[in-house]
């Protein structure tokens, strides 16, 4: 908001200026127009200079220098070769914003490629550590969640959260949803994301910056994320791969909680509540303490019972891990006979 009002002023200080200082003896309204297009222009410049980086910015300067440089080398050669007049002022002019043009583009493009050492190296590398490590842009999705309080808690997880505020309008959004489970949701995450302002090694940042030329808050998210080069931290899938088609570093939460599940292998014991009735026939179905799903054979009789299983085989899928198990007994009885049938051969 400060920097609006500050765009404002200098909008209408530099309009005023021209209405009374009638530059180029225009007309006083006519003036003041020119004034208010020219500081205009120059906030739209200013716009652009500040999304890009320090190395761009300076292989732009560099550029610009180095174009101003060789145009003056050739108005010399032109002042030599040309009489005094119209035609050799036009082509000076010419070749000064000609080389001060093909500078400045060449310059920020090539910005990146440039590679300095001491100070200037350390800005650089401060500039990619905030810019890129310590960065995280936070979807409606990843606060809502909750967890991701829970991982700052750890001291996993630092530097500074970044929440856009169309993101909060979402939250908000579902926060006065009239469904009471929407509605709880939405307010959880407030209070999750109050949290999280409160915690002393963690910074969240509210920005500004919006896209109105696009709706969904998804796109707008990974144009954000561009425009910072800070990932995403979701936990949402389809907002993961759409990131990844635009080369956007995704930080899912569920990817992280997957990893950290126990390993389980084939033959291991584990005791698991049967909770329901599984798809296939006779099967029953139970979770583990961090969700994984455990599909138990022959345990629909074991409905809402505590019982001990072997593990046949795991399953990993895009939503999770999902693990295959018989019951102690019936594993039991299809050794006895595995054995007897060996025997008998």
């Amino acid at each position: 908001m400060d920097l609006v009002i500050i765009r404002v002023l200098f909008i209408a200080v530099l309009t005023a200026a021209c209405f009374f200082l009638r530059p180029f003896d225009l007309q006083p309204w006519a003036a003041a127009v020119l004034g208010a297009v020219a500081a205009s222009a120059v906030i739209v410049f200013e716009l652009r200079v500040r999304a890009l980086s320090i190395k761009r910015l300076l292989g732009a300067v560099l550029g610009s220098i180095l174009g101003i440089a060789g145009a003056a080398i050739f108005g010399m050669v032109l002042s030599g070769s040309l009489p005094p007049g119209g035609t050799r002022a036009l082509l000076q002019l010419f070749v000064l914003m000609l080389m001060s043009y093909i500078g400045l583009m060449v310059g920020a493009s090539k910005g990146d490629l440039l590679n300095f050492t001491g100070g200037l190296a350390e800005l650089f590398a401060g500039e990619r550590a905030g810019g890129k490590r310590n960065l995280k842009i936070v979807d409606t999705s990843a606060i809502i969640d909750g967890r991701i309080a829970d991982v700052v808690e750890t001291g996993f997880l630092e530097g500074t959260l970044v929440v856009p505020e169309f993101v909060l309008r979402e939250l908000q959004i579902v926060a006065d949803s009239s469904d009471g489970s929407r509605r709880q949701r939405g307010r959880r995450g407030l209070d999750i994301l109050q949290k999280m302002q409160s915690h002393p090694l963690l910074g969240v940042q509210i920005v500004e910056d919006d896209f109105p030329q696009l709706r969904e808050v998804d796109l707008k998210l990974i144009e954000l994320a561009k425009k910072m080069s800070a990932p995403i931290l979701t936990n949402d899938f389809n907002l993961s791969k759409v990131a990844q088609l635009h080369r956007v570093r995704v930080l899912n939460l569920n990817d992280l909680a997957n990893s950290l599940k126990p390993l389980v292998l084939p033959g291991e014991k584990m005791n698991v509540v049967v909770l329901k009735e599984g798809k296939e026939y006779n099967q029953g179905v139970g979770y583990l303490d961090d969700g994984t799903m455990v599909v138990v054979d022959h345990a629909r009789r074991m409905i809402g019972r505590a019982v001990e299983i072997t593990v046949t085989s795991v399953l990993q899928t895009a939503s999770g891990k999902m693990i295959f198990g018989k019951l102690e007994d019936v594993a039991l009885k299809s050794e006895q006979v595995r054995s007897i049938s060996e025997l008998s051969s």
